[in-house]
């Protein structure tokens, strides 16, 4: 060591350059100058070449240094500042080059630093996890064994994280945010990291520094709720202090009404909406409201007792009410519509641009969705693009189309099995290329965005993500395997012990592979043997897909309401929306306050044909042509669908505003036949063009 040191000696002398203006006359030949100062780096006295490199010092701002402590225990090179804390340890390193070596920087405390070799490590006792997890961050699979680059969270202990992963989450959140990503504790969860070595800076979360980022809780809600709106200028109209002002639920504070049109005298007049008085009403805190007189107007009696005046309730706080409804909530069965609702409130003004090709909605959503800059809690701004334009030009889209057309694409995916209640299938090529969690993510953002619900889920399915497998029964329209239902049939009929044996031994080695294998001894055995191989095909053998599906559904906190209200959910995820009516197309559709009266009428004889069955479009072929989506998704529609009138030979829908123009004709007969040759003509283009699945 001492040989090698003399050796570069020559070539290092300059160092201690890095000292304050350091001089090159140095007292080298000065033992007794030099044997009593202390190294500046190890805080030694002693000089032993052979063990620290000779001692330098810089006369003009007598500073002494060990030559060894000068030079970087990595690169070699001078200027290592830090010094590992174990004892008789005297490796010194730049900070880069420690954190190229794996090195450990304690950014609490003493600030300690501890090299490669005596760096903290985590010790895990047992070790049953599988082959690899999901790190909790960023969705890829780690291997589950600590090392520097993958770290396990102390309270929950099969959460494991990426090094890398934890130290931007933890720059973005701040001392106060920080925590684990699972179970949400703070305490426990960064002592461990900070002697690991993340560093968590005492600042705000990124997000709160975001400058007008909670803007839109200072906007006022000003729009009329009621079943019935009786204001002609619209359901946004507001004139304070006249019986046009909108009053706000007192409770929620997030619907509204007009005064007059819930006979409200004044806005003193407590006021809740029928959700809030739902749950006040079937906690049996209050007495149910007297019906008040009808009021001297040419409405008619069932119009008046749409909407009630609240009935007079003891005066609360609005801080004490609303506590009050949320400690009342979770015992009551929850709207969907308002769940996503809430679920949407998450999602930040400030749009992302996605940019998709309408004949590959699949690809193009898998590209922009794993986009580095996409961030699903941002306002989705959709833009076509064509293939086969050359000049790349972009057209605005719709974004509830784009969710309606990706939502049927993922139905009818390789990702899921069945014909129409589908279970997920077990795709290797899919599971490798992580499309199961993608397609987890892509339900959840349709859902927080506004877009249509999957509504092709089996009951088991939803079952397992609601409750978890280990909780759910299979049964046997689940399989969609025709030799696996063959077997199943022929279990559930075998009639004798015979039989059974005889069936176990023809499949004697697909059971022993799926460890269904058991020793037959009684007629009832065939039950348990049923029940094993509808577990294991069902439920166990998709269990690496079901576990990455899941993933991608927390997306939002999508998966973390569903198991809050699964009665609310089950329906929408396993059931398909009722079917459109005259009615319900007429009442969706917000008709301009300057309309052509007999245009109107040739409207609503149009959809009472079609209901009829007098014309070859459908309710479902109008909501596509002026919206993109063939039903209403369950948080409606954003912007109100509307309805104008002019001058114009074909109608046209505009599906980002979600407005159809009718045209202006003179006779009924020309108004459907207009009608039907431009829905369907414009539909079946869009078909053929959409026609590229994955």
């Amino acid at each position: 060591m001492a040989c090698g040191a003399a050796r570069e000696e020559k070539s290092d002398t300059a160092s201690l350059e890095l000292l304050p203006s350091a001089p090159r006359k140095m007292n080298e030949n000065k033992p007794g100058g030099s044997q009593n100062s202390t190294c500046v780096f190890c805080r030694k006295n002693d000089d032993c070449p052979i063990k620290y490199g000779e001692k330098k010092t810089n006369e003009k701002w007598n500073l002494t240094v060990h030559y060894y402590c000068l030079k970087c225990s990595v690169c070699k090179k001078t200027g290592a500042s830090i010094g590992c804390v174990a004892p008789r340890c005297k490796r010194s390193y730049h900070f880069p080059c420690g954190l190229q070596r794996e090195c450990i920087f304690q950014f609490t405390g003493n600030f300690a630093s501890f090299c490669w070799k005596h760096r903290p490590v985590q010790i895990i006792t047992s070790n049953n996890c599988r082959d690899s997890l999901l790190c909790t961050i960023c969705l890829e699979f780690i291997e589950p064994i600590p090392t520097y680059s993958v770290l396990r969270s102390p309270c929950c202990k099969n959460a494991w994280f990426h090094r890398d992963c934890l130290q931007v989450q933890a720059i973005n959140a701040g001392v106060f945010f920080f925590r684990c990503t699972v179970c949400n504790n703070s305490d426990i969860f960064q002592k461990e990291m900070l002697r690991m070595g993340i560093h968590i800076p005492e600042k705000d979360a990124s997000w709160e520094l975001e400058e007008n980022a909670y803007q839109e809780l200072l906007q006022h809600y000003e729009h009329c709720d009621v079943l019935r709106c009786r204001c002609k200028e619209g359901r946004d109209y507001n004139v304070p202090d006249s019986k046009w002002e909108i009053k706000c639920c007192q409770c929620c504070g997030s619907s509204g009404t007009h005064l007059a049109c819930s006979s409200l005298q004044s806005r003193e007049q407590n006021w809740e909406c029928l959700e809030c008085r739902s749950i006040l009403y079937s906690a049996g805190e209050f007495q149910k409201a007297k019906k008040h007189s009808l009021p001297k107007t040419n409405v008619g009696i069932n119009d008046c007792l749409l909407e009630e005046s609240s009935p007079k309730l003891p005066r609360q706080s609005l801080g004490d009410q609303h506590k009050d409804l949320l400690r009342q909530g979770s015992k009551f069965r929850r709207d969907i519509s308002t769940l996503i609702i809430e679920l949407g409130f998450q999602v930040k003004k400030k749009p992302k641009k996605v940019v998709i090709n309408k004949a590959n909605i699949w690809n193009s959503a898998l590209d922009g969705f794993r986009n580095r800059n996409f961030n699903p809690s941002y306002a989705i701004d959709i833009v076509y693009v064509n293939e086969n334009d050359h000049f790349g030009r972009e057209q605005p889209g719709s974004k509830q189309e784009f969710l309606s057309l990706l939502m049927q694409q993922l139905e009818n995916s390789p990702l899921f099995e069945g014909s129409l209640s589908k279970n997920l299938s077990l795709n290797s090529q899919a599971l490798k290329e992580n499309l199961y969690y993608e397609a987890g993510k892509m339900v959840a953002i349709s859902l927080v965005h506004g877009g249509p619900s999957p509504g092709f889920f089996s009951q088991t399915l939803f079952n397992c993500l609601a409750y978890g497998p280990e909780n759910t029964q299979p049964v046997l329209d689940d399989v969609s395997d025709f030799d696996v239902a063959q077997i199943m049939i022929r279990v559930n009929t075998a009639a004798t012990v015979a039989d059974l044996n005889s069936l176990v031994n023809d499949y004697y080695k697909y059971l022993e592979l799926i460890g269904c294998l058991r020793l037959i001894t009684s007629i009832s055995d065939k039950y348990m043997l049923a029940k094993d191989i509808l577990v294991y095909h069902v439920i166990k053998r998709v269990q690496a897909p079901f576990e990455s599906f899941k993933q991608g559904l927390k997306t939002l906190g999508v998966l973390e309401k569903i198991q809050t209200y699964p009665e609310a959910f089950f329906h929408i995820f396993c059931h398909k929306p009722e079917n459109l009516s005259a009615k319900i197309l007429s009442d969706l559709f917000t008709v301009h306050t300057l309309s052509d009266v007999q245009t109107l009428g040739f409207w609503n004889s149009y959809l009472q044909a079609i209901e009829d069955g007098k014309s070859t479009v459908t309710m479902e072929d109008i909501l596509i042509f002026a919206t993109g989506c063939k039903s209403i998704p369950p948080a409606g529609f954003k912007p109100n669908p509307s309805i104008e009138c002019l001058h114009m030979d074909f109608p046209v829908g505009n599906k980002c505003n979600n407005c159809l123009a009718l045209p202006i004709t003179s006779t009924y007969k020309e108004f459907q036949e207009s009608m039907d040759f431009a829905i369907k003509n414009t539909l079946r283009l869009e078909k053929e063009e959409n026609s590229h699945f994955i």
